[in-house]
This record gives C-alpha cells, sequence and structure tokens, in this order.
C-alpha cells in the first residue's frame, strides 16, 4: 500500500459525494490536500470540490488509483471498467470488499485493496503529501 500512494499522483473517485458530510467527500478533500489529482466519478456529472465529475471511468482517462465508494455489489463492475481500461490499481473503501472483484484484478494483473480507508492508511504509513510539501503535486 506505501508503494501504490507513494508513486499515485492522479486518483480517480467513484462514488463522491458532494456532501462534505459524507466519507468520500471527507476522503476526496484529504486527497486534495496531500497533493493528488482527483477526479470526481458521478454519473450526474456534478462538480465536487471545485472538479467536474466524470459521467464514467472511460470519461477520466488515466489515473494511478481507482478508489471506490460504492456498494459492495456494485464493486466487481467498477474492477471489470478499470481492467478493461488498462488501470493499475483499484482501491475499494473501508466495508467494501468484491470476491469476484479481487479474483479479477489478480486475473489481470491489476494492484487490489478492499475494505481500507485510503485516508486512513495513507496517515498511518506516513506517506506524506505529493511532491514533498503540502498541496503540492495537484
Amino acid at each position: 500500500m506505501r508503494s501504490l500512494l507513494r508513486r499515485a499522483r492522479r486518483i480517480a473517485v467513484v462514488g463522491l459525494s458532494p456532501d462534505p458530510s459524507r466519507p468520500s467527500h471527507r476522503v476526496a478533500a484529504y486527497l486534495v490536500r496531500q497533493g493528488y489529482d482527483v477526479v470526481p466519478v458521478r454519473p450526474d456529472g456534478a462538480e465536487v470540490l471545485g472538479r467536474r465529475a466524470a459521467a464514467s471511468l472511460a470519461e477520466v482517462g488515466r489515473v494511478d488509483i481507482v478508489d471506490v465508494f460504492r456498494r459492495p455489489e456494485a464493486a466487481a463492475e467498477v474492477v471489470e471498467e478499470a481492467v478493461r481500461l488498462g488501470l493499475p490499481a483499484v482501491w475499494l473503501q473501508e466495508g467494501i470488499a468484491s470476491a469476484a472483484g479481487r479474483a479479477r484484478a489478480q486475473e489481470a494483473g491489476v494492484a487490489y485493496v478492499e475494505d481500507r480507508c485510503i485516508m486512513k492508511e495513507h496517515a498511518r504509513l506516513g506517506v506524506g503529501p505529493v511532491g514533498g510539501g503540502p498541496g503540492q503535486g495537484a
């Protein structure tokens, strides 16, 4: 996880809520503060954290990590899309696990983390901000 977070620069957050009280919003705001280029992925295309959301991963382009805030039953579909697009890593947030998603990621050689909060792990592992300084790299 540490090397994945250190190498990453651009993170797509699938299911990012515009509501500041939601976990996805708090986590994405933290990632932005750490210097990551966060791309919201929402079917409604709403603006979140001052960034226009893409309707799907296909609209996002290249990202280093796909961070998923979706119900567990929808996770395998997101993993499948990430694999189809050749994206290198999928991270399912705390409380989200998918046996089918895990198997598909492993089969495709995609880095895969499930049932872990990317914000908590980033802080716990002491990865630090992207680019070496607060707010840099985004």
